[in-house]
């Protein structure tokens, strides 16, 4: 089975000063946009079969900028839902509860058009990325790309691995890299990660 490449989106001015960046369609700032030009590379050194891409402009611009075409925009994909947290960094939260953490605890309650999502239904979302993943490597010689974020694409490949969405905790990844999740003897497996050119 080919394999799949998971691309986080370039910096954001909101990524950059450590504020949850949920469903608010913040752009990419120009090094953001340096940051996906300098994957092109990596990316095209491999054939790619399919690719999905957040419905977020700076996933879509990302994907864009790494030279992907036909793209299926699908809203699974979409960054975790942090509720009463848009917008707020970690140091703010932990002003008012000091040990919270996101993968184990969740997220406040926010208003009704983005109410948030636990660690449990974020998982429940990647398990049907993954589901679509599988098909379109089931039907294609190529590899599978996805082009979203951060929370979100560390719970999936918690769930890929087997493992629980509050394992993504596990998996630090920054703005504009690209990791590569494969097989070894039929089972799921990280091949490179948090990669970006020349490191």
């Amino acid at each position: 089975m080919a394999d799949l490449f998971l691309v986080r989106h370039g910096e954001t001015e909101w990524s950059r000063s450590g504020r949850h960046t949920g469903l608010t369609d913040v752009p990419l700032t120009e090094q953001g946009r340096q940051e996906a030009r300098r994957l092109v590379p990596m990316i095209r050194s491999h054939r790619i079969g399919a690719a999905f891409v957040s419905p977020s402009q700076r996933a879509r611009e990302t994907a864009e900028l790494i030279g992907l075409t036909d793209v299926r925009v699908d809203a699974d994909l979409h960054e975790w839902d942090y509720g009463a947290y848009e917008g707020v960094t970690t140091v703010e939260i932990h002003r008012e509860r000091p040990g919270w953490f996101l993968f184990t605890d969740g997220v406040e309650a926010g208003p009704p058009d983005h109410p948030g999502e636990s660690p449990k239904e974020v998982g429940e979302r990647a398990d049907r990325v993954l589901a679509k993943v599988d098909a379109a490597l089931a039907n294609t010689e190529g590899c599978v790309v996805l082009v979203a974020h951060g929370h979100f694409l560390r719970v999936l490949t918690a769930r890929r691995l087997g493992l629980p969405p509050a394992d993504g905790a596990l998996f630090q990844l920054a703005t504009g890299t690209v990791c590569r999740l494969s097989t070894e003897h039929g089972r799921p497996v990280i091949a490179a990660w948090n990669v970006r050119p020349g490191s």
